[in-house]
């Protein structure tokens, strides 16, 4: 069965559009999957499509020049009204001068690229076509888009009212999020080892396809330990000079692999949020993973987990994510909150002037007690709201104007932020 993703109408609906469709995303979220099935949609209406993968060598051959791309296109078409679809865009030295110089020429093709990271399609790529393409970003499967397909779509027009439920499946799919993820190949598993062995797989594609690539580098040993030191300190402040001494490898190498971590969709970093910096903490950023169940793999847990010793940075992690995921509209700036004294808050949701700071507790609540910190960040900043996430509470209270909601885990899935 399918996995349905929430970013696939609005692709649907950017195909009548001229400007180019450019997908991009970490690898292994389903991008191929989605232009095969968009493809072979135009193909039963009627319409001309030609598709290209430029980790096939035969297709990279085609893009050695504009002329020689374009006269395999009019062979295909002729001047007639064509959809032409490129797999693994990055792959193309110069890709955005190249489909810029072909956009600007006006042809009846339109064209839909994909491709994985986003170092050069963000940085390059999408710089170049400035005023001719719209981006779509495709991520790992949200834990909304996880919970309908488990489901078997049998609540796709009322999800929300399944989650309000309180159903006991929606709990323990929740653990199985934790623990595997939303890369859909690991979704779609049976198995526990056949889990085990998808992820490894996207883990090594992950290294020799992208890493090496994009560093040249040949060996990924330190990169993978640095991965993985970070996949361990999961919620807690990363020293770049801590890693480097515990590497061996020089800060700069360290800045260098942060950077492409995060460029390539395995990492977020989440820095602090503050508007005196002398008396809050200096720029110690958070490492979170995109996707959880390559955490788990990296850390070696994913077959051997515990949430009773992971589950509260497991479950802010989570909710990061779904900030990142359900708002992404909004376009947020998230960050954290810590001061030298030792009050921290996790998350600080901050659309234009506009901030809400959030607490995250991997527990089942039973009395609406905000906390030190909590109490601490609304004495200094006067927010309207304030909202902390636990298991199973709901509820609020109000201190001076602010007034704090309690969620519990359906609620916090189902409901708008701001």
């Amino acid at each position: 069965m399918h996995i349905k993703r929430i970013l696939e109408n609005q692709i649907r609906e950017h195909i009548s559009r001229p400007e180019i469709t450019l997908i991009i995303g970490p690898r292994q979220v389903g991008k191929t999957t989605l232009i095969t099935q968009i493809g072979d949609e135009l193909k039963q209406n009627g319409r001309k499509v030609l598709s290209f993968n430029l980790d096939i060598e035969d297709d990279f051959g085609l893009f050695a020049t504009q002329s020689q791309f374009i006269n395999r296109l009019k062979l295909e078409f002729g001047n007639q009204k064509g959809y032409v679809f490129i797999d693994e865009v990055q792959r193309k030295t110069d890709a955005g001068k190249f489909f810029k110089g072909i956009y600007d020429m006006q042809l009846p093709y339109k064209f839909i690229l994909t491709g994985s990271g986003s170092v050069e399609l963000k940085e390059k790529i999408s710089e170049s076509l400035a005023g001719r393409k719209q981006v779509f970003e495709m991520l790992p499967v949200s834990f909304l888009e996880f919970l309908d397909y488990k489901t078997e779509y049998a609540y796709s027009d009322r999800l929300s009212q399944f989650i309000r439920g309180n159903d006991p499946k929606l709990f323990h799919l929740f653990t199985e999020y934790l623990q595997f993820g939303g890369y859909p190949r690991i979704i779609t598993s049976d198995t526990l080892e056949r889990k085990r062995v998808e992820m490894q797989e996207i883990y090594s594609s992950y290294l020799e396809k992208d890493i090496i690539a994009l560093l040249k580098i040949q060996k990924t040993e330190s990169f993978s330990k640095l991965l993985t030191l970070l996949a361990s300190q999961l919620g807690n402040g990363v020293n770049n000079v801590e890693l480097s001494n515990t590497l061996g490898l020089d800060t700069d190498t360290i800045k260098n692999y942060l950077w492409y971590l995060e460029k390539t969709y395995i990492v977020q970093i989440c820095t602090p949020f503050y508007s005196n910096i002398r008396s809050e903490l200096t720029k110690t950023p958070i490492v979170y993973f995109r996707d959880l169940g390559m955490r788990n793999y990296v850390q070696n847990r994913f077959s051997h987990f515990d949430l009773n010793v992971e589950g509260g940075h497991l479950f802010e992690n989570f909710v990061l994510n779904h900030l990142g995921n359900n708002f992404a509209q909004l376009d947020p700036t998230i960050n954290y909150w810590r001061t030298k004294d030792g009050a921290e808050v996790d998350f600080i949701f901050k659309v234009g002037a506009k901030f809400v700071p959030i607490e995250v507790k991997y527990q089942k609540l039973t009395k609406p007690n905000p906390g030190r910190s909590m109490y601490n960040f609304i004495a200094k900043y006067a927010p309207t709201q304030a909202l902390i996430v636990n298991l199973e509470m709901d509820g609020h209270l109000v201190i001076e104007d602010t007034d704090i909601i309690f969620q519990s885990l359906p609620k916090f899935l189902v409901h708008d932020l701001m």
